[in-house]
């Protein structure tokens, strides 16, 4: 580790020891509010210094505890997102047939495939996001696609292929 790499972890840590008892302490409170009883604070605390640890560099911060409550913030997100999916792709297959249910460790790897592409069409338009789920896990036409979004079979195109090339930009990167 080079005397920078010790710098920034000394600065983090100090950051840590000055602020992770207030975090978990509001993300308690927001979890509870939120009625989010599976979330642990201390976890998203945790990775929320994890985040600022893995940043190749951090200079002072003037506000802390805003940048903190900004990076935890997102991991919550993320966390109701991934359960959002989660949870509709669990009630998607109660609908299935039971002959067809997979097994704990398919279903584990479906939602983990599911999650990843959750983050690779992260920041698109919701109607673009939607339109890409409809044909690629639904299994939809475009012409049912858009019926059911309420838009022209030339959006759906169009939305498709902006999906599409941001999945192979991202995947190369």
């Amino acid at each position: 580790m080079s005397g920078a790499d010790t710098t920034h972890s000394d600065y983090v840590g100090g950051l840590f020891r000055s602020h992770y008892d207030w975090l978990c302490s509001r993300l308690r409170y927001h979890l509870h509010h939120s009625l989010d009883a599976g979330a642990s604070a201390e976890d998203i605390a945790a990775d929320t210094f994890v985040q600022l640890l893995s940043r190749p560099e951090v200079l002072p911060i003037r506000q802390p505890r805003a940048l903190l409550t900004t990076i935890s913030q997102r991991l919550v997100y993320q966390l109701w997102r991934r359960r959002d999916l989660e949870r509709a792709y669990l009630d998607a297959l109660q609908h299935d047939d039971e002959a067809v249910q997979p097994s704990p460790q398919d279903l584990a790897q479906m939602l983990e495939a599911l999650e990843a592409i959750d983050r690779l069409l992260d920041g698109l338009p919701s109607k673009v996001k939607a339109t890409f789920l409809l044909s690629q896990v639904n299994g939809l036409t475009y012409p049912q696609i858009a019926e059911q979004l309420g838009i022209s079979q030339r959006s759906v195109s169009d939305y498709m292929t902006r999906a599409a090339q941001r999945c192979l930009r991202l995947s190369l990167e």
